[in-house]
């Protein structure tokens, strides 16, 4: 058994849990560059928590900016074992209604501007996405989610766009009708990719905020009606992210589903052939096998 430290990457709000012990923020650097900001760090019911303002607080990042590999690299040297996102969410669902929360269990990426791994040339790895979030992690948050009175989904497709700008009709009647998407977002890649390769087991819950374009009676996305709506969504996330510490423990148990084992075999350079450089960088995200 090792420690368990649960990680939020979320927007306004969600660093701000009420009875977070020892509350200090933490700038971390990390070879990738810095993160979206420092790094809300504390106990919260005998549970190490850690709290990353995903776009920076005052929302400075855009969803294209946010720097994910150094995210992810900042938590991963934190001690961090268990990310749950939280993000706010179109929805191409009648039932999945603003307000609902979705539990994500897979995702279509269309992002095109992001760097999406932390390997390349001079070490090359490939791990598998099949199935890109941890179903512990995501039972957990359920669960806790169903105890605080949200109205939640278990499963669902996030459909990844680049932004910054919202989807056409003509985009959001095909990723809905043709694709099966069920929500739409802009942050989610290659942030899940890149907790795959650090070996951190995700998890990420939608907060519907809005209609997408589809909706014939809803009309487009009107950003004045998205940010009053994500304002109740964040009071609900705290609430939902206060009972997960009790749901998850202290310790934990290696992962059943081989999230934190997930470069075991993905590593293809061989050793005499690596980067020493691209190494260096991959010390936290990699140093369990390097």
């Amino acid at each position: 058994m090792a420690d368990a430290m649960i990680g939020v990457i979320g927007g306004s709000g969600l660093y701000e849990i009420d009875g977070l012990e020892g509350a200090e923020w933490q700038k971390v650097e990390t070879p990738w560059g810095a993160p979206s900001d420092a790094i809300l760090t504390g106990t919260l019911d005998g549970v190490k928590m850690a709290f990353l303002p995903r776009h920076g607080r005052g929302h400075v990042h855009s969803p294209t900016t946010v720097p994910y590999r150094a995210n992810i690299d900042a938590l991963k040297r934190l001690g961090v074992t268990d990310v749950i996102s939280v993000s706010a969410c179109g929805s191409f669902r009648e039932e999945m209604a603003p307000g609902d929360f979705v539990i994500v269990d897979q995702f279509i990426d269309r992002t095109f501007a992001r760097e999406k791994s932390f390997f390349g040339t001079g070490c090359v790895a490939h791990v598998s996405v099949a199935h890109p979030t941890c179903p512990r992690l995501g039972a957990a948050c359920l669960e806790a989610a169903k105890d605080t009175g949200i109205n939640v989904h278990n499963g669902g497709t996030y459909l990844a766009m680049e932004g910054p700008q919202f989807s056409t009709l003509a985009e959001s009647k095909m990723y809905r009708d043709s694709w099966g998407a069920d929500v739409i977002g802009m942050t989610n890649m290659p942030e899940a990719k890149l907790a795959r390769e650090a070996e951190l087991c995700y998890a990420s819950v939608a907060m519907i905020t809005d209609y997408d374009s589809w909706h014939p009676d809803h009309g487009e996305v009107d950003v004045t009606q998205i940010i009053a709506t994500l304002m109740g969504n964040a009071a609900h996330a705290r609430d939902m992210v206060a009972k997960l510490p009790a749901l998850l423990g202290a310790e934990r148990a290696p992962c059943p589903h081989g999230c934190d084992r997930a470069l075991e075999y993905a590593i293809l350079t061989a050793p005499e052939a690596r980067d020493k450089t691209v190494m260096a960088k991959l010390d936290a995200v990699a140093g369990r096998l390097l």
